[in-house]
Parts: structure tokens; C-alpha cells; sequence
């Protein structure tokens, strides 16, 4: 019975996307700027050893069990030959390690996702690049009129914390939803669980899903709050995200078809709109995702793959700048990785990956286009330097070969060189 578990740390990108200039966007200032540079492993690392990332930590970035698994090295290799600050670079690789670069057109969530799993996207995405007014008048009286809504509030790119904040009071008053957009392809719906309902909520994205259609809008996505004050409003696990379904066959569709069982933690099955999923679990943050990753890992005894994505790491740490907030929380990650690894079986294959960066110490609030690292590792999987691939995909096409599955239309398997020969 052979096993596959990802471990996708949401937005822990290591730098060195070749295409990163190509990547351009605007600070409220005025100040152009692109993502060559960006590099959020790196940055949070040399942040942390030069002291300026303190707020309740100290020291360099400890991640020791991660530098284990080669990530140091990937790093090192991803970037050109610094080793990241504060990590150890006499380490002995425990595990297969190696860095992925993106063909896809976009850095966000889904194109990401995707392509790891073996669909890349080589079409563009809608946006709503617009800071104000961000979304077409048509757009919203169509969505205020077929939601029999008395308004919206928003309607500008903004982050989540801060706009449920600054206007979620207003929100409990008039009953008028909270809309809003980033750098992604996004419709964001912000209501009160108790106010407004979390099933009325649900429904007015869904009316939502089907206006964007007409903008190619990846996702509309659900942001249920609770509290009574900007000090108490909090964001609730039950976020879901509509997105429309990828644009080809994945991993996960291969699995499914085949008798296994794909188990999806926190917004994988959301972000795949349900497709190759057989089984869900949620959780509100990194601790409750863990927990849940090893349930799931515990309870899966057919063959199957655990596809965990550890959002924290992207909304409340990159996306917000907050650096020492995201030291805080690989540290936290780092710690409990041991749990993972003792309850690995014979045939089983950890993978412990990215879908893009977001540098919390870059210019602006949005994703950053880099490399992702590669760490695989099992009992059955030797340590090697697997090196730079060229997409994203070879990830999935690896976890084919693993389970023995027809290969995917992209990407290069490279199963054979990292496993034990018998």
C-alpha cells in the first residue's frame, strides 16, 4: 500500500523565479516596482539574523528538521549560492531535495495548485486591477439585484483583516456585505456567520461564481466573520472558495478513478471545486491543519494521497508583511515535523512543497513570483539532489509514478532516481 502526503506551505517561495521581472505592480505611493528579489525564504531569514524581525522571537531562523530534508540546499541552488541565514550548511540531506520553477501565466493560488497536480495554465486570468471602484458597475448592480441585496460595501482591493475592521460594523448595521479583490483573480464576499448567516452567505457567492464567469475570475471566495467590534472581528474556518474546475486532468482525478483515496486538508478540495477529492477535513489554522494532516494521514489505510495546504502561511503572515508573524509560524511548522515523520510506513512518500512566494518583506501586499522547494522523503526515498525542474508538474508526475498511475499530459517523473532500488 503505497501513500502520498503533501505538505504545501501556502506562499513559501525560495526565491529565484528567472521571470520575475516580468511580474510588475504599483505601492498606493505611486512606486513601480516588479518581483525580481523577492525571495521569501531568504528575506525572512536574513531579516531574522540581522535582529530587525523580533516581536516576541529572536535569533536566526530556526528551522532545523526542514534543513534535514535539504531545504538549505534547494534554497542555496534556487537563489545561486547563499545558503539561507542562520541555517547549518554542513547538513547531511536525509531526503531528495530540489526546486521547481512555474510555466503557468499567473503567480496566484490555483494556477499554482494545478500545475503541481499536472494542469498548468497557459490561459490569462481576469483581474480587477483597479485600488477603488475596483469592480464594473454592471457587475455589482447585477450582483446587488440577483442577491436581492440592499448594497455592498468595499469594492476596492484590500486585505481581509484590515477591510472586515474598518468595516464590519457598518457591515451588522446595514446587513450590506463586505466585497473586495486583491492582486489575484478574486471575488471576496466578507458577512457575519450570526448577522447575516453563513448560508445566506453561501448563496449570494454562488450567484456571485456565475457573474465572474464572464470575466475568466478564478475564484469567488467566501470570508465568514465573527465578533462585535474592529477589536473582536476574526475570521472563521469556514471560508470556502468557489473556483472553477482545472483545465485538464489532474493527479488527483487519476487517484480517484483508480479506487484510491485523495484526502484534501483545509482549501485543497475548494480550490480544485471538488474534483479528485474523496475526503475533507478543515481547520482554522496551522496547529488545527497539523492535527488534521496527521488524523488524516492515521485514518488513510488504502492507497491514497493527503493533499494539506497550510493557508496561514500566506493570509495572515505573507500577505499582511508581517515577517516575524511568518518566522514565527515555520518555526512552529518546523517543530512539529518530527510527528509527521515517525508516523511515515515503508511505501509512503512525504512531499513538502509551495505553490508561489509572497515575501513579506517585498514592496506591496501580493504574491511573489518564485521558485518552490522540493523536499521529498520516506523510507523508501534516497537523499539526492533532483535539481531544478522545469514546472511545477513534475511534482504530480512523480506522485504518479509513485502509485503506478497512467502518467499526465505535463511534466517529468523523477520517482525512479530518488527511490531505493530493492
Amino acid at each position: 500500500m503505497k501513500r502520498t502526503i503533501i505538505l504545501l506551505l501556502d506562499s513559501f517561495g525560495i526565491g529565484g523565479a528567472e521571470d520575475a521581472c516580468r511580474f510588475r505592480d504599483v505601492t498606493p505611493e505611486g512606486r513601480p516596482f516588479n518581483d525580481d528579489g523577492a525571495n521569501t525564504l531568504g528575506n525572512i531569514a536574513a531579516f531574522c539574523a540581522a535582529g530587525l524581525a523580533e516581536e516576541g522571537r529572536s535569533g536566526p531562523l530556526k528551522l532545523p528538521n526542514l534543513n534535514r530534508l535539504g531545504l538549505g540546499l534547494a534554497a542555496r541552488a534556487s537563489w545561486g549560492g547563499c545558503y539561507p541565514e542562520g541555517f547549518d550548511p554542513d547538513v547531511v540531506p536525509e531526503g531528495a531535495y530540489g526546486f521547481a520553477a512555474e510555466v503557468s501565466t499567473g503567480k496566484d493560488t490555483s494556477s499554482g495548485h494545478w500545475e503541481m497536480m499536472g494542469a498548468p495554465v497557459t490561459f490569462r486570468w481576469g483581474y480587477f486591477r483597479k485600488k477603488t471602484d475596483s469592480f464594473p458597475p454592471e457587475l455589482l448592480e447585477a450582483f446587488i439585484k440577483e442577491a436581492k441585496l440592499p448594497g455592498v460595501l468595499g469594492n476596492c482591493q484590500a486585505s481581509g483583516t484590515e477591510i472586515i475592521a474598518r468595516l464590519g460594523e457598518e457591515h451588522i448595521r446595514t446587513g450590506k456585505p463586505i466585497v473586495y479583490t486583491s492582486a489575484d483573480s478574486v471575488f471576496q464576499i466578507a458577512a457575519h456567520e450570526e448577522h447575516f448567516g453563513l448560508k445566506r452567505l453561501y448563496e449570494i457567492c454562488q450567484i456571485a461564481r456565475k457573474l465572474v464567469d464572464d470575466y475568466n475570475i478564478a475564484r469567488v471566495i467566501a470570508r465568514p466573520f465573527v465578533g462585535e467590534s474592529p477589536e473582536t472581528f476574526r475570521r472563521t474556518a469556514n471560508r470556502h472558495d468557489y473556483s472553477v474546475e482545472p483545465p485538464a486532468e489532474t493527479v488527483l482525478d487519476r487517484m480517484k478513478a483508480a479506487g484510491g483515496e485523495v484526502v484534501s486538508v483545509g482549501k485543497i478540495r475548494d480550490i480544485f471545486a471538488g474534483r479528485g477529492i474523496t475526503k475533507a477535513y478543515k481547520g482554522a489554522d496551522i496547529p488545527d491543519l497539523f492535527d488534521a494532516t496527521l488524523k488524516a494521514v492515521e485514518e488513510l489505510e488504502s492507497e491514497g494521497i493527503v493533499f494539506t495546504n497550510f493557508v496561514n502561511f500566506d493570509a495572515d503572515y505573507g500577505h499582511r508583511r508581517n515577517i516575524s508573524g511568518y518566522a514565527k509560524a515555520l518555526e512552529y511548522f518546523d517543530a512539529r515535523l518530527p510527528e509527521m515523520l515517525e508516523r511515515l510506513k515503508e511505501e509512503d512518500m512525504l512531499i513538502i512543497t509551495a505553490d508561489h512566494g509572497c515575501d513579506p518583506t517585498w514592496w506591496g501586499t501580493d504574491h511573489t513570483r518564485e521558485h518552490i522547494p522540493v523536499l521529498i522523503y520516506g523510507p523508501s526515498i534516497r537523499p539526492m539532489d533532483v535539481g531544478r525542474r522545469h514546472t511545477f508538474a513534475d511534482i504530480g508526475q512523480t506522485i504518479a509514478s509513485h502509485h503506478g498511475l497512467k502518467p499526465l499530459l505535463c511534466g517529468k517523473s523523477f520517482y525512479d532516481e530518488i527511490v531505493k532500488k530493492r
